[in-house]
């Protein structure tokens, strides 16, 4: 079991509940493009915002999903939902706003993930799957249910390989034996490559449409053999 002390632990959840009220905002937004009620509002909001730890939890076995143990977990995703259905979010400001929401939510709740893994005695593989489940899980639920394909799943700029990518730098840290260097380390580094992957369009490449190689030449004639013998 990795040796997380309870400051490490307490920092992850506040990270964790910064990345719960990001993507419960960017629940209602997308609530608030869909012509969404209040009711609709509100279970964007908790899909968004806890879709990703409930997902992560059930698959630890652990105990009740922490987001039905803990009340702040509800409580702040209604508050983001609250925050979207009072403000209209939206225009230039948004715009330019919403990439950082979006980037800070992955990076927190990749490292969040991870760090819980960890915590439960699982290894590095399982952390750093789990962590980037809890990052890229609500917003693939909510796709889902709007009758989407997930985004995650390709088609646009990088996303669940920064998750990917800020759960490792979480584990490999702590392996090292700074918990606390990796959660900065992991957010940052999450968050800054959903930024760059933003700014500079960058992408998977899509399946490669193999053409068949031609491995069998025609042998020469045996009169062209004798023709070329004579020269």
């Amino acid at each position: 079991m990795s040796d997380l002390t309870g400051a490490v632990v307490e920092a992850s959840r506040f990270l964790d509940l910064i990345g719960v009220l990001s993507n419960a905002i960017l629940g209602g937004v997308v609530a608030r493009n869909e012509r969404f009620d209040a009711i609709g509002f509100a279970m964007l909001a908790i899909v968004s915002g806890l879709g990703g730890g409930l997902i992560r939890d059930v698959l630890l076995q652990k105990g009740t999903p922490i987001a039905l143990t803990d009340p702040a977990y509800m409580v702040i995703a209604l508050i983001g939902a609250a925050i979207a259905f009072l403000i209209p979010v939206a225009g230039r400001s948004w715009n330019l706003v919403f990439p950082w929401v979006d980037a800070l939510a992955l990076g927190t709740w990749a490292v969040a993930g991870a760090t819980k893994t960890l915590t439960v005695g699982l290894g590095p593989l399982p952390a750093v799957l789990l962590g980037a489940v809890t990052a890229v899980g609500g917003g693939a639920v909510r796709e889902i249910l709007l009758r989407h394909v997930p985004s995650v799943f390709g088609g646009n700029t990088l996303y669940a390989t920064p998750a990917l990518l800020a759960s490792g730098a979480l584990v490999l840290l702590d392996w090292l034996g700074h918990p606390t260097v990796g959660l900065v380390v992991g957010t940052f580094i999450g968050a800054g490559l959903v930024l760059m992957s933003r700014w500079r369009n960058w992408q998977l490449p899509e399946a490669y449409h193999l053409k068949p190689i031609r491995v069998w030449r025609r042998l020469p004639s045996a009169r062209n053999r004798r023709r070329k013998e004579h020269r």
